[in-house]
């Protein structure tokens, strides 16, 4: 799903705030009764480039979240941010949700739904232009989100495995 040079080692010196993305209530029905328990997900980022998402699962909702913030921050990602967009369009696939990004010139703002929105707005992008196929389910939405995150170049990387210079990647 996402490449392993992008993965995040330590999270001491980030300043993290988290979104609450979708909470679930799930009810297993006993002999005693209804029995109500909670699945919260929950996406992490410090707004300059980092993101993780974390499904946390309780009797109570701020447990859930807790736990959700906590599985989130074992799972941060480093995402290249290109003058508050992203670099390059990027397409991606998880379950049966099917997401594409396009960059944005500024002023443009993040054009995308709900589960999108938080994870894009966790990373810090501010001008990004969105759309989401298929499944609306909130679960695979931000998988595939993180999916086309995780597979985001940037312009750095692009020009020294090309060996040009950075000029040259943006001008073709």
């Amino acid at each position: 799903m996402v490449k392993n040079n992008n993965k995040v080692k330590s999270t001491n010196d980030l300043d993290l705030k988290d979104r609450l993305v979708a909470i679930n209530r799930v009810t297993k029905v006993t002999k005693g009764g209804r029995a109500f328990t909670f699945a919260a997900i929950v996406v992490v980022g410090d707004e300059k480039g980092v993101v993780g998402v974390g499904l946390g699962k309780a009797n109570e909702v701020t447990a859930a979240i807790a736990k959700g913030v906590e599985a989130a921050k074992k799972n941060l990602i480093k995402v290249p941010v290109h003058k508050g967009t992203i670099p390059h369009e990027q397409e991606a696939k998880f379950g049966g949700s099917r997401v594409i990004l396009k960059p944005a010139s500024e002023g443009t703002g993040v054009k995308a739904g709900g589960a999108m929105r938080a994870v894009l707005e966790s990373v810090g992008i501010t001008d990004v232009l969105a759309k989401s196929k298929g499944s609306s389910n909130p679960h695979n939405l931000v998988k595939a989100t993180l999916a086309a995150l995780g597979e985001m170049r940037s312009p750095a990387d692009v020009a020294r495995n090309r060996g040009i210079s950075m000029e040259q990647v943006f001008n073709g």
